[in-house]
């Protein structure tokens, strides 16, 4: 009974300590609230943006996905279908180009970028000095979006698609770059140690030391970054860079809602056949195994 009192003090002091720290952690959110509130309606006033206006064009937005709607009946349906991809197989053509634009860019990208994350891990990189200016390029790379890119490469080669390949591809090694170093620098160098002990270089410790333990990871990001890039590559088509996105901006121009709601549909099936193929090669990599749940 003689210690009773002072671990019921103890329990008092921390009680009393327990409830100060939720007032101070309370304090700090609603400050941080009140300030994300102050400058998020700065930065609506400094850009314009007016939530009357949203909410009086609001039914305008609906009323244009109404007018993209195709007119379908059961009696007339394959006609109607015909009549909705009157231009498919020209579309179908460009979807192809748009793929096959992602897909060189994606490669083009990834071999660059699978260079640059030995350079750029601060853990793998020969000298520090290289580290540093890998990291300066691959920011370079992935700061500037594919449009402007696209734009340069327009005016330099022509329209077409090797534009859309040189601006997606360049994008993708900035993005991929930063997501493959950052992997790098946790790699287990146990493997390195014992490759290098070997009397390998440093190209052949990164080859056969740490290409095998990040091969899973790289393919991932890989493949993610493939699908992003068919939608990119259909938005490139908007500055003369190839494929579908052409076709897409023709028929916004032309106010032709139907086919704009009949090429976003063949995008959108691209994208999740796409998606099923990139699960499928990641499982024949890794192992349906290790996809599996616990």
């Amino acid at each position: 009974m003689a210690h009773a009192v002072p671990h019921s003090a103890a329990r008092t002091r921390f009680a009393e300590a327990w409830a100060k720290h939720k007032r101070a952690r309370r304090q700090q959110w609603l400050f941080g609230i009140a300030i994300l509130i102050v400058l998020t309606a700065i930065s609506a006033w400094l850009g314009e943006v007016s939530l009357t206006l949203l909410w009086e064009r609001l039914p305008r937005f609906g009323s244009y996905f109404g007018r993209m709607v195709p007119e379908l009946a059961w009696a007339t349906l394959w006609g109607d279908l015909a009549y909705w991809y009157w231009n498919g197989w020209h579309w179908l053509a460009s979807l192809w180009q748009t793929v096959l634009i992602a897909l060189y860019a994606t490669i083009f990208g990834v071999v660059l970028a699978y260079v640059f994350s030995f350079l750029a891990a601060r853990n793998l990189s020969p000298a520090p000095w290289v580290a540093v200016a890998a990291r300066r390029t691959l920011e370079v790379a992935r700061t500037v979006p594919e449009l402007v890119f696209a734009v340069l490469f327009v005016f330099a080669f022509g329209i077409g698609p090797l534009a859309g390949v040189l601006a997606i591809g360049l994008h993708s090694f900035g993005a991929l770059g930063k997501l493959f170093g950052d992997v790098a620098e946790n790699i287990d160098p146990e493997p390195l140690r014992g490759v290098r002990a070997t009397g390998a270089s440093w190209a052949q410790t990164m080859v056969y030391g740490a290409t095998p333990q990040l091969a899973p990871d790289y393919l991932s990001y890989g493949l993610l970054r493939l699908e992003i890039n068919v939608r990119a590559a259909s938005i490139l088509g908007f500055v003369g860079a190839g494929g579908i996105g052409q076709d897409l901006y023709r028929a916004i121009k032309n106010f032709d809602h139907t086919d704009i709601s009949a090429i976003a549909l063949m995008l959108i099936a691209a994208v999740m056949l796409i998606d099923a193929i990139c699960g499928w090669l990641r499982g024949r990599v890794i192992g349906q195994e290790s996809l599996r749940a616990l």
